[in-house]
C-alpha cells in the first residue's frame, strides 16, 4: 500500500507539468498556432505597404514582417520564407524611397527587420542596412533639440519622450543589434532606457499612463510596455545589473493584467474600464507576454497558462474568413482625454492587430 502511494506522489508532478503544458499547446481546430499563423503570415505576403506618413514603411508594418519571418523559421516553411524576403528585396532597388529615415522612434525601430533577415540569412547587406537604424539611436542630429541633447548627455537615446509605446520600440532594435554584434552596448541601452520608463510612467498598480501628462490605461500602449519588457528579457543576460528591476516591473504588470483581464478573455481599450470594448491588438500583446512568461518560468504555470489559453481562444474567434483581425484601435497619439480613447475608430486587418498575433503563434509553438 506504501509503495503504491509512493509511485502515485512520484507520478503526480509530472501529470500536473503535463497538465500545465497542455494549457498552451493542445488546442482545437482552427485555433492552433500553426493553422492561425499560416492565415495571417501569408495575407501579409500578398499585402500592400501600410506607409509612415505615406512616405517610409511604418512600425505596423515592420512588426508584422517580423513575426511572419520568425513563424517562417520556426514551422521550417522555406516558401514563406522565400516569399518574404522577396517581398523586402525591391527596398534596395525599385522602393529605395520607402526605406525609413533615422529620426524618429517610430522609423528607427525599422532596422529591426534587416537585423532579423541577417540573423536568418547571413547576408551582409541586411547587416549593413540594419545597424545604422539602432545606432543613430543614440547619435543625437546636428540641429538636434535642447531636450534632446540632455537626454543624451544623461546616456539615453535622443530619441526619449516618455510614451509607452517607445518601450518596444527603442528596445527591439537595440536588442536585435545586440543578437548580431554581440556587442554589450545595445543591450545595455535598451536596458537602461527601460528602466528609466518603468520609474517615471509605471503606476503603484503595475500599468502605465500613455505618458506622464496623460493619466489612463489605454491598451495597446500597455501591451508595448508588455512585450518590450518580454523581448528585453529574453535577450538580458542573467547577470545583468537591472535584469532585476525589469523583471519586477514585468512581474507587476502581469499581476495587474491578471486582475484586469475580462471573463471573455480579453483586455478593454481603457484596460480599467469595465464599459470600455475589448481591444485586439493590446490584447494579444499581453497574450504573448503571458505565452512567454510562463514558457520562461518567470511566471506561475497554474495561474498564468489557463489565463493564456483563455485569451488566446478568444482572440482567435476576432478573425475574420480572410485573415483579418477585427476591433483593432487605430494609431493612436496620446491626448489628455478619457472620451478620446474610449472613441477611437476600430479597423480590421490593421498590421497593428495582425503583427502581435503572429508573435502569439510563434510563442505557442517554442519549446
Amino acid at each position: 500500500m506504501l509503495k503504491t502511494i509512493f509511485i502515485l506522489l512520484s507520478i503526480f508532478p509530472f501529470q500536473l507539468l503535463l497538465a500545465q503544458s497542455s494549457q498552451l499547446s493542445d488546442f482545437p481546430k482552427g485555433y492552433t498556432p500553426e493553422e492561425v499563423g499560416k492565415r495571417l503570415a501569408y495575407r501579409f505576403v500578398d499585402g500592400k505597404h501600410a506607409l509612415h506618413a505615406g512616405k517610409w514603411i511604418s512600425y505596423p508594418e515592420t512588426f508584422n514582417w517580423n513575426g511572419a519571418l520568425q513563424l517562417a523559421k520556426i514551422t521550417k516553411d522555406k516558401k514563406l520564407f522565400k516569399l518574404l524576403e522577396n517581398k523586402f528585396e525591391p527596398l534596395f532597388t525599385t522602393e529605395k524611397e520607402l526605406l525609413p529615415i533615422m529620426n524618429h522612434v517610430d522609423l528607427n525601430m525599422f532596422g529591426s527587420l534587416p537585423l532579423n533577415l541577417y540573423q536568418m540569412t547571413k547576408k551582409k547587406k541586411y547587416l549593413e542596412l540594419g545597424l545604422p537604424y539602432a545606432d543613430t539611436q543614440w547619435e543625437v542630429p546636428e540641429n538636434g533639440k535642447p531636450a534632446e541633447k540632455e537626454w543624451a548627455d544623461k546616456g539615453y537615446s535622443w530619441q526619449t519622450r516618455l510614451w509607452i509605446d517607445d518601450m518596444y520600440m527603442i528596445t527591439i532594435v537595440q536588442t536585435q543589434a545586440y543578437k548580431v554584434t554581440k556587442d554589450r552596448k545595445y543591450i545595455d541601452r535598451a536596458a537602461k532606457e527601460m528602466v528609466l520608463y518603468l520609474d517615471e510612467l509605471q503606476r503603484p498598480n503595475g500599468l502605465f499612463y500613455h505618458a506622464p501628462d496623460v493619466p489612463f490605461y489605454w491598451g495597446r500602449g500597455n501591451g508595448w510596455m508588455a512585450a518590450g519588457m518580454t523581448e528585453l528579457l529574453r535577450n538580458l543576460p542573467e547577470n545583468h545589473p537591472d535584469r532585476q528591476r525589469i523583471m519586477q516591473g514585468y512581474h507587476t504588470m502581469m499581476k495587474s493584467l491578471l486582475d484586469y483581464q475580462t471573463s471573455s478573455g480579453m483586455w478593454n481599450q481603457l484596460i480599467d474600464q469595465p464599459d470600455c470594448w475589448a481591444e485586439t491588438s493590446g490584447s494579444a500583446m499581453f497574450t504573448f507576454a503571458f505565452i512567454v512568461g510562463v514558457k520562461n518560468g518567470w511566471l506561475d504555470a497554474e495561474v498564468y497558462g489557463p489565463a493564456a489559453r483563455k485569451a488566446w481562444m478568444a482572440l482567435v474567434s476576432y478573425i475574420n474568413d480572410k485573415g483579418a483581425v477585427r476591433e483593432v484601435c487605430v494609431g493612436t497619439n496620446k491626448k489628455n482625454s478619457k472620451q478620446y480613447y474610449y472613441d477611437r475608430p476600430r479597423n480590421t486587418g490593421d498590421y497593428h492587430g495582425q503583427a502581435p498575433y503572429l508573435w502569439c503563434t510563434v510563442a505557442l509553438l517554442e519549446k
